[in-house]
């Protein structure tokens, strides 16, 4: 018997990752890549891609050069999306699998509810929605065309339940206060409804539509916010970085054919309680 499951493979697929060199997408970036696949990643942040193209580029991790792209195309921007894809279409050919891993902060986000500007509201919902919307319509109609393909949506647990706003007091991250803001709990909720009325839209046309809910990733916040969230999470701690990507890779390798309209949420139990 073998020892692993080649449908588990992502070996001759071509993935296409939004956010891919933020907090949690440079994690699944890497491990995609390990898992044998091809990987176009689009990030805005001149920062986070320079850093995650060292990262790849480092001849200790043996990854081919050939298999990755860093763009830094705007997902508001849907001739800039058709753009890409003519570029990833030239270059490599189709997009096996999409993943809409990107999600934006604005000047205002961890400002109070009733004081929380229409602007920065827009702004997210654009990237967070919006964009991921648009991308679905660019590279998920073409494998809807082709019939056959994976789109992956990136939530989170305050999209599918509340956040608590007791583990907020005395919380940083950085060294500034920090809260779960509406907009985002509102732009996740929203993006799980695309992800369930798409997963039915093209479930004839054997493209399967699922999502992933990451609960807090420990990426520096302070001691009382740690504490208070664990204390939240059946397994009592925040996820690492590295916890997360296993989900990815299932929902777009072939062992997830027939899963479609689900959403695996990797939060150490947290919306259980």
């Amino acid at each position: 018997m073998a020892k692993t499951d080649a449908t588990m493979s992502l070996e001759g697929k071509t993935i296409l990752i939004t956010g891919g060199a933020g907090i949690l997408g440079r994690q699944v970036v890497q491990r995609l890549l390990g898992a044998g696949a091809r990987v176009a990643i689009v990030d805005q942040s001149p920062e986070a891609r320079a850093a995650l193209e060292a990262v790849l580029a480092d001849p200790a991790l043996g990854i081919a050069a050939a298999d990755w792209q860093i763009h830094s195309t705007d997902i508001t921007d849907l001739d800039a999306l058709k753009a890409l894809k003519t570029t990833l279409d030239g270059s490599w050919g189709e997009i096996n699998v999409l993943i809409n891993n990107a999600a934006a902060k604005s000047p205002n986000f961890f400002a109070p509810f009733a004081e929380f500007p229409r602007f920065d509201w827009d702004s997210v919902m654009a990237v967070n929605v919006t964009g991921a919307m648009q991308c679905c319509q660019v590279f998920g109609q073409a494998m809807a065309d082709r019939g056959r393909g994976s789109i992956i949506n990136t939530l989170s647990v305050y999209g599918i339940v509340a956040p608590d706003q007791r583990i907020y007091e005395g919380s940083e991250y950085e060294g500034r206060a920090i809260n779960t803001p509406a907009i985002y709990s509102a732009s996740k909720a929203a993006l799980w409804g695309l992800t369930k009325y798409l997963s039915s839209y093209w479930g004839a046309q054997n493209v399967r539509v699922n999502a992933v809910t990451p609960g807090g990733i420990y990426s520096g916040q302070n001691e009382t916010f740690q504490q208070r969230y664990g204390a939240r999470v059946p397994l009592g701690r925040m996820a690492q970085g590295e916890e997360l990507p296993g989900a990815f890779i299932y929902l777009a390798s072939d062992a997830a054919s027939y899963v479609t309209g689900q959403n695996i949420c990797v939060d150490g139990g947290l919306t259980v309680w």
